[in-house]
């Protein structure tokens, strides 16, 4: 199986302390965010989780606790944007991260890290021009430290919209001029665009619409053919397989005003108040008349080996 740490919140940047006492304990609790007295428990064993699949802004709380994460496969996907604090007031300086993504490729190998710039807004002084600009300067500071970038525009979810008013789609013309400068800057540098839910729209470029977690990105990483269950995706546009997503909405203080898994920032430090590095569950603790139910967890490798990265 594949365990998710990222769709609902940031944990290494957050939460590293709890994740670490999670991997030591050998076991984690999540709460469904739709019925909030079932809870499901995870084993996190390297017998049954495949790979552990990383989303962050922030990889440094994790680094000095890598040791804890080497049986285990791993998938990491690093943010990087190049917006001020007026748009995400609290992800580290820019430079931080650079070098923090450095030191956790060395560790982990450029085929594990993947980059994201995502997602593509169009406000202010970020202009296409800009983005290119900024777009080249990065990819000069990470090559050779990745293999992949995911690009993708923003989506106005209604948390979003609520929390970004004057946020607006990205233009159709503006999605081509900026896929196409993204392609032929990334090939420069050694590294493969990748669009996320975009559609087809960008192939034309060179670009990768297949998806940037999907079954053939597992198995490279892992080195071996996978016996995924089908599912059903969340969007039609998307073709990841996101399951067992052990983190829970409402918990990222990172505060970006395009952010789909936070209702409000108060809401958001609530709940930060009433987290415990030691419980099982990220929020909370397990509760009178909660009802704990086992996943059904199995290895997803058939043994059949595929080229190593």
């Amino acid at each position: 199986m594949i365990l998710n740490t990222g769709q609902r919140t940031d944990i290494p940047a957050f939460y590293s302390e709890w994740f670490c006492n999670r991997l030591r304990e050998k076991h984690v609790l999540v709460r469904n965010p739709y019925n909030v007295s079932q809870l499901i428990r995870y084993r996190i064993s390297p017998d049954v989780v495949d790979a552990i699949c990383f989303c962050t802004k922030n990889p440094a709380p994790m680094l000095a606790h890598m040791e804890l994460l080497a049986p285990f496969g791993q998938l990491w996907f690093v943010t990087i944007t190049p917006y001020g604090k007026s748009i995400e007031p609290n992800v580290p300086d820019k430079t931080e991260i650079i070098e923090s993504f450095k030191a956790l490729s060395k560790i982990v190998g450029a085929a594990r890290i993947v980059w994201r710039y995502d997602p593509i807004i169009i406000f202010g002084k970020y202009t296409v021009a800009q983005h290119m600009q900024s777009f080249e300067k990065m990819c000069r500071a990470l090559s050779g430290f990745t293999k992949t970038c995911v690009i993708s525009f923003i989506d106005l979810y209604p948390k979003v919209c609520r929390n970004f008013p004057d946020v607006q789609e990205v233009a159709a013309n503006d999605r081509r001029a900026l896929g196409k400068s993204c392609a032929e800057i990334g090939a420069s540098y050694g590294i493969q665009i990748k669009a996320c839910a975009e559609g087809n729209d960008l192939a034309q470029f060179g670009i990768d619409c297949t998806g940037c977690m999907t079954k053939a990105v597992y198995e490279a990483v892992l080195g071996c053919s996978l016996n995924i269950p089908e599912k059903n995706y969340a969007r039609k546009e998307c073709n990841c397989y996101l399951s067992a997503d052990i983190g829970a909405y409402n918990t990222c203080a990172h505060f970006c005003r395009y952010c789909y898994a936070n209702y409000d920032r108060q809401t958001v430090l609530n709940n930060m108040q009433r987290h415990n590095p030691r419980s099982p569950l990220l929020i909370g603790n397990v509760q009178h008349g909660d009802i704990i139910q086992d996943a059904v967890q199995v290895s997803f490798k058939n043994g059949q080996a595929m080229l190593h990265l």
